[in-house]
């Protein structure tokens, strides 16, 4: 079965202004180090995914993550097939985004907003299971229909807003590897890449877990 070109498409836009704009904001505010910066960062990614969810959300499904289509893919919204095509689209998307940054800066600042460790790599390890656990089990619900609405926007993009000033100051929050990878790649800083290419994966399965435990509970209850 082929995959319908304008979802791939909408996957490596979406992932492109998430991105793009995430980065931005960390340029902006020069870092998370105080509580303004962290604020600014959080609010300037979260609109920013809430631009890539209302562009191009209702095509593809608003993934823009491939923790994300793991989640579908477990949950039997998506195929393989789409799977590999989405993680595809998702990281071009990112090193997309990365190398437009390099090139309205430079590879430093393309580097400055990599994701980096909080205050130990156990932290890192436990915090992306449980920030991408509750990220994905948010998505999951709000998406159940199969049709995405305004309010489903508000919420998904309210949620990583929330992720973003709890889990930054510990593990720099990625819940996303196509994020993380991206800015890796390009800026040349692949140092403890490997937490955010593994950890949001484990965290994907884990939330799928409790989405479908909750669901199926309230489903015998009703």
């Amino acid at each position: 079965m082929s995959i319908d070109s304008r979802k791939l498409l909408a996957e490596f836009l979406g992932t492109f202004i998430l991105i793009f704009l995430g980065s931005l904001a960390i340029l902006s505010f020069g870092g998370a180090d105080d509580l303004i910066g962290l604020f600014g960062i959080a609010i300037g990614t979260g609109t920013g995914l809430l631009a890539a969810l209302y562009a191009t959300g209702e095509i593809s499904g608003g993934h823009y993550n491939p923790a994300v289509s793991l989640a579908a893919l477990l949950d039997q919204r998506i195929d393989n097939r789409t799977f590999g095509g989405y993680v595809l689209a998702q990281i071009t998307g990112s090193a997309a985004a990365s190398l437009t940054v390099w090139g309205v800066g430079s590879r430093a600042a393309v580097a400055s907003t990599i994701t980096s460790v909080g205050p130990a790599t156990s932290t890192a390890i436990v915090a992306e299971v449980v920030l991408t656990a509750i990220f994905v089990m948010v998505i999951l619900k709000v998406s159940a229909s199969g049709e995405l609405s305004g309010s489903a926007f508000l919420a998904i993009s309210l949620t990583l807003v929330a992720i973003l000033i709890a889990g930054t100051p510990l593990s720099g929050a990625s819940v996303n590897p196509a994020r993380s990878l991206g800015p890796a790649v390009v800026g040349g800083v692949i140092t403890d890449l490997w937490i955010y290419l593994v950890f949001p994966f484990v965290g994907a399965v884990v939330g799928w877990i409790l989405y479908r435990l909750v669901t199926t509970g309230a489903a015998r209850t009703n």
